[in-house]
């Protein structure tokens, strides 16, 4: 049923645009004529004016020149380029609106309309805000401690490579997915209702009546029947072991300002492309504006002990890379990339610490670096997605009393993400988010896939593991 109701409410919204475009081309049509009319009139007035003139000068000793068509055929060229220009900026405006509308943003797309007063009146303008409202009124809230987190490691491009029975072969069967899992995933997920909202939706902080900083939660509206989610990527920093495994190797920023990846290929050349989690996704977004919430992007979490996106910029590597100075600007070029295009991001501890078990010392020990090596680099963020999921307490909220927790929260952080197998687990206070990750690896699918275990069930919310599950995997996954 809920189903059968999304699809009614996406095919109004189809009829809707197809009513628009017919409005459009009727407006499109009335404007040329009225130009066209004006342009007659003015040809006309020009002809009058030229006559006089012609009869003014009929006694000079030498007769004028015949009128030539060149001014006429210039006045006529300009029209149909401001007609060509009306049109094709009206047309833009209404994309662009209809573009953030699609994304669940109705009040850009209504406030962008408006900024335009020479189409303010415009019928196709009108009828899109009416059409925006209406649908805004219709939205939900989501419910905030009900919000799933999924996420994943480096994506897995070549199976031949990464499955080729050397000993990097296990750990990349049990915590890596491959890229056709990955699509499918999407897919189900879209075709499910899902929508990708930033940990920065499900709460924020502010500043109280009291003057106290405090977290709030969020507000985020979607239509009936959309299940908004959270999505994260660790170690996205391209590890020296992954090389020749068939992995990306390193981000940086395409021709269209937007972050993609590069690839080594066997022969030594270089191939630019969608190789990783974040140019995927971003494709599937274009494609798919209505999975994302207001422009939301996933969680990008780094380590630091090579450096970041596949740039050797730690000081370990300062004989090792002799561009490593340059490296650090192309870093910090990616990175703005990143969040110019709505991608949160991360600390995963600088040396990938399990923090559950390493002393306060070890934990500040390890902070100095990250401030020292890849703040530069990154910017302040306040996400800490803990390593091995490792929680640096139990169930319990945190208190003060904790002074792993209240290290971390002097030093910035707000958003706390461990692992949890469970479809949701979320704990929003006063002082900080605190949320269940779910892993989609080899590992969680192998062992959820019915001939494995038929009693365990972890993904049958998100999708059908059976449709998903990539029968390339030599079998058994390794248990971690």
């Amino acid at each position: 049923m809920l189903y059968d109701e999304e699809s009614e409410r996406r095919h109004a919204y189809l009829e809707r645009r197809r009513q628009r475009r017919r409005r459009q081309r009727t407006i499109h049509l009335v404007i040329l004529v009225i130009l066209l009319i004006l342009f007659i009139f003015s040809a006309a007035a020009f002809a009058i004016a030229l006559y006089d003139r012609m009869k003014e000068t009929s006694k000079a000793s030498s007769p004028s020149p015949e009128p030539s068509s060149q001014e006429a055929e210039t006045l006529q060229t300009e029209t149909e380029t401001m007609i060509d220009e009306t049109v094709a900026e009206l047309e833009s405006l209404l994309s662009e609106a209809e573009f953030l509308a699609a994304g669940y943003d109705y009040d850009r797309a209504i406030e962008l309309l408006r900024s335009r007063p020479e189409f303010a009146d415009e019928q196709a303008v009108l009828d899109a805000c009416a059409s925006y409202e209406e649908i805004k009124a219709t939205l939900v809230p989501a419910n905030i401690n009900e919000v799933t987190h999924i996420f994943f490691h480096s994506i897995i491009m070549d199976n031949k490579k990464a499955f080729d029975g050397d000993t990097d072969e296990p750990g990349y069967n049990q915590v890596m997915t491959t890229k056709s899992e990955f699509l499918k995933i999407l897919e189900e997920m879209y075709a499910r209702g899902y929508v990708l909202v930033r940990l920065h939706d499900m709460a924020y902080e502010t500043t109280d009546e009291q003057g106290n900083t405090v977290m709030k939660k969020g507000s985020i509206l979607l239509p009936p029947g959309k299940k908004p989610f959270v999505m994260s990527q660790d170690d996205v920093c391209y590890y020296d072991y992954m090389k020749g495994d068939g992995f990306a190797t390193r981000m940086i920023v395409g021709e269209d300002g937007k972050p993609t990846c590069e690839m080594e290929l066997d022969d030594g050349t270089v191939s630019v492309g969608s190789y990783d989690l974040v140019p995927l996704l971003e494709d599937f977004i274009m494609e798919h504006p209505d999975f994302s919430y207001r422009g939301a992007r996933a969680v990008i979490a780094f380590t630091g002990y090579q450096g970041i996106l596949g740039y050797r910029t730690d000081p370990d590597y300062q004989d090792k890379n002799p561009n490593i100075e340059q490296d650090k600007e192309e870093v910090k070029k990616v990175v703005q990339a990143l969040r110019d295009n709505g991608w949160e991001l991360a600390s995963h501890t600088y040396g990938h610490m399990r923090l559950s078990t390493r002393s306060l010392d070890d934990i500040k020990t390890d902070t100095g670096k990250w401030d020292a090596y890849i703040t530069p680099l990154l910017g302040e963020v306040d996400i800490l997605l803990y390593p091995f999921g490792a929680d640096i307490g139990d169930w319990h909220d945190y208190t003060r009393e904790n002074k792993k927790f209240a290290f971390l929260y002097d030093h910035g952080f707000r958003y706390f993400c461990n692992v949890d197998a469970a479809p949701y687990w979320v704990q929003a206070r006063d002082s900080y988010l605190r949320q269940g990750r779910r892993n989609l690896d080899g590992v969680r699918m192998y062992y959820d896939l019915p001939e494995t275990n038929p009693t365990k069930d972890h993904l049958s919310d998100l999708f059908d593991v059976t449709k998903i599950f990539d029968r390339e995997r030599p079998t058994p996954v390794p248990p971690m």
